[in-house]
């Protein structure tokens, strides 16, 4: 084994070993021993909501769901991955504000997006690791636009913290090839009720607005 190791470039199994966390912290999905364990991958999950939970600033989670709240235009950016999470923010805080997009939809480039936002409006990015080489990028245009910046993302994403408004740090690993957004997705409801909270009166009228809808059109089934 040592042989094959040296052959493929390493010095020995520790290296290898050091390579594969390596790979699985950028997010490359890499097998790992005792894959389909749901008591391991259980217990990971646990966990990783504890930890999420545990290190939120309180006072940065209240800058957001307030910015969220009080925001003339909101656009929330998820790409790849991130994406869904972006979706279902939008749809469950559609239900109780208004001028909520997710992007970039197909076929747009972000700048079409971004165009007409600015002082006022807030521009919520969640930057979950394997992000897209122009993301930084896409985070300065947001802030040099006079928008308030909501970033959310895993520990990878710490380094452009600084560039954020608020910044709300979600952990994703999991003991699987896969990165896991268990703890994603929990936030996303955490922020939905807060705004809905922050919005009292003007939530829930808005929400009854939309159950009206629903039953007139006959959307939703009884």
């Amino acid at each position: 084994m040592s042989r094959l190791f040296r052959r493929l470039g390493f010095a020995d199994f520790n290296e290898v070993k050091e390579h594969t966390r390596t790979l699985r912290a950028s997010g490359v999905p890499v097998a790992a021993h005792g894959e389909g364990d749901l008591a391991a991958h259980l217990a990971h999950e646990l966990e990783t909501l504890r930890r999420t939970f545990e290190q939120l600033d309180a006072g940065q989670l209240t800058a957001a769901t307030e910015a969220l709240a009080s925001a003339g235009q909101l656009l929330l950016i998820g790409f790849r991955n991130s994406f869904p999470l972006a979706l279902h923010l939008r749809q469950q805080l559609l239900q109780c504000r208004g001028n909520v997009a997710a992007a970039p939809q197909p076929g747009q480039s972000i700048g079409e997006e971004l165009a007409g936002y600015g002082a006022g409006d807030v521009v919520l990015l969640l930057g979950f690791r394997r992000r897209p080489a122009a993301f930084a990028a896409v985070l300065e245009a947001a802030a040099a636009r006079g928008c308030t910046t909501v970033l959310i993302g895993d520990p990878s994403a710490r380094r452009f913290a600084a560039r954020a408004s608020i910044w709300l740090e979600c952990p994703v690993d999991s003991v699987s090839a896969f990165d896991s957004y268990a703890s994603a997705m929990s936030l996303m409801s955490v922020l939905a009720n807060g705004v809905l909270a922050v919005r009292a009166k003007a939530g829930r009228d808005r929400i009854r607005e939309a159950t009206g809808i629903f039953s007139a059109l006959g959307e939703l089934e009884e």
